[in-house]
Formats: C-alpha cells, sequence, structure tokens
C-alpha cells in the first residue's frame, strides 16, 4: 500500500484476519498476543485510511465471541483513531453452532469508517433498495390516506432502502459459489457494499483479498480494483475466478 498516492481509493473492503479464529489455519495464528495483532491492525489500517479517498468509506469485517472478543477492542482503536461513520450488522441467516452454554451466533460485524468528519462520504441508497413483492405493493395502494396513486405506486416500485442490518446468507460447503476459502464472502453481501458505496469507474481496495470476491463483484459492477493477497494458493482462487468471468486483462500475482 506504501505504493499508492494518498486519496486514491475511492472504497476500501477488508476481511483481516480474526486472531486466533480459525484455529487450523496458520494467518489467523501468526501473532503471539493481543497486542501484537492491534499493532499490526494499526498498522494496515492507517495505510488504508491514508489512501481513501476523501469521500471514501473504509469497510473492515469483524466478529466477536468468546475467541473472537479482540474484535470489540479493535472496533474501539480503530474508531478513536479514526472517523467512525456506522456498525454494519451482517445477518448470515444461519447460525454456526459452536457453543452449548450461550445463544448461537448468527452475525458478524462490519465496522465503517470515513475519511474525516468534515466531509461526507458517496453513498448511493438507492443502489441498494430491496424490491416490494406485489401483494405488499397491492396493500400499500389500498391505504386511502395517499391521494396520487400513481405517485405513490412509482415510489413503491423503486423498493425500500436497505437498513444497516444485512441479511445474506452465509455459504455452506454444498454452495456453489464456495471456491475453498474458510471465510469466504458471498457475492451477494460485497455487492451492496460495492454497489452503494462506489461509482462506476471507481477503484476498489481489498487489501486481504482471500479467494477474489471483492475482485469478482468490482468487475461485474464496472469499477477497477486492486488486491494484496501473499498465499499462492489464494491467488490461484482468484485467478481462476476471473478467468470464469472472462477477464482477459494480465493479473499482476
Amino acid at each position: 500500500l506504501k505504493a499508492y498516492a494518498d486519496n486514491h481509493f475511492q472504497l476500501i473492503i477488508a476481511d483481516p484476519p480474526y486472531y486466533q479464529v480459525l484455529l487450523k489455519e496458520d494467518w489467523d495464528m501468526a501473532w503471539k498476543s493481543e497486542e501484537e495483532y492491534m499493532n499490526w491492525c494499526a498498522e494496515w489500517a492507517t495505510e488504508c485510511h491514508r489512501t481513501l479517498k476523501e469521500d471514501g468509506l473504509f469497510y473492515i469485517f469483524g466478529q466477536h465471541g468468546k475467541r473472537e472478543h479482540v474484535w470489540i477492542h479493535l472496533c474501539s482503536m480503530l474508531s478513536s483513531k479514526f472517523q467512525f461513520h456506522d456498525l454494519i450488522v451482517w445477518d448470515r441467516a444461519v447460525g454456526y453452532n459452536e457453543r452449548s452454554d450461550s445463544f448461537t451466533p448468527q452475525y458478524e460485524m462490519i465496522l465503517v469508517l470515513r475519511k474525516s468528519k468534515e466531509v461526507k462520504p458517496y453513498f448511493n441508497k438507492d443502489a441498494v433498495r430491496i424490491p416490494y413483492d406485489e401483494e405488499t405493493i397491492n396493500s400499500y395502494l389500498r391505504d386511502k390516506r395517499y391521494k396520487d396513486l400513481k405517485a405513490r405506486e412509482a415510489h413503491l416500485r423503486k423498493g425500500k432502502y436497505a437498513t444497516n442490518i444485512i441479511r445474506v446468507a452465509s455459504l455452506k460447503g454444498t454452495s456453489g459459489e464456495k471456491v475453498g476459502h474458510p471465510s469466504q464472502k458471498p457475492v451477494a453481501l460485497i455487492q451492496k457494499l460495492i454497489a452503494s458505496s462506489s461509482r462506476s469507474g471507481d477503484t476498489v481496495l481489498d487489501p486481504f483479498m482471500g479467494s477474489g470476491t471483492t475482485a469478482e463483484c468490482a468487475e461485474v459492477l464496472g469499477r477497477k480494483w486492486v488486491g494484496v493477497e501473499f498465499s499462492e494458493d489464494y491467488c490461484k482462487m482468484i485467478a481462476a475466478r476471473m478467468k470464469a468471468l472472462k477477464i482477459d486483462n494480465e493479473l499482476n500475482l
């Protein structure tokens, strides 16, 4: 990231290692202490913040629980170091049953930071409206309080605004979207972030590329993208996904 100038990326989507959550993955067990992990996060987040455009947004995935409690401290640190913007709940729709003494976990969180308090970030709420079904539209149109039914129907046809609780089913082993990464995020989720927080032709950064979901979504939505990934296996996953999209331009892997 040091190779990039200040204010270069319109949108940054980071899904970093969560620190000793995926116990079988070396890349999630690379730090000797929480303090070491937090210092590392401060380092890469500082570079992300520096390269973020003035009206850009910076999304960081995380979750909290018995092993993931460090995420709470990370949110606090980053929110005090940079400008807090929002905290999104990703409702995974299906829980992962690893607790016998508490409620089954079903969500992860996305911390959202902005460049500064003074500059309003770009955000297109219309890009992520949720369509109403015909039954709901017809029921609203029967409401006698609305005199101009054509205008009311046109408004309803646009759909309702999405909230900061985003319900997208997590990827299970049988999903055709799965490519072999243990913490792969769904295309439907990443598409919402890119569609709402960038324009066509903008550049999106993913500093922890993993399986390449951000690259695929950026390509489909007409955005440029930059990804960082040190695992050769994951780079092969990314290349395969780009090839499946018939992307011919050379990838610097």
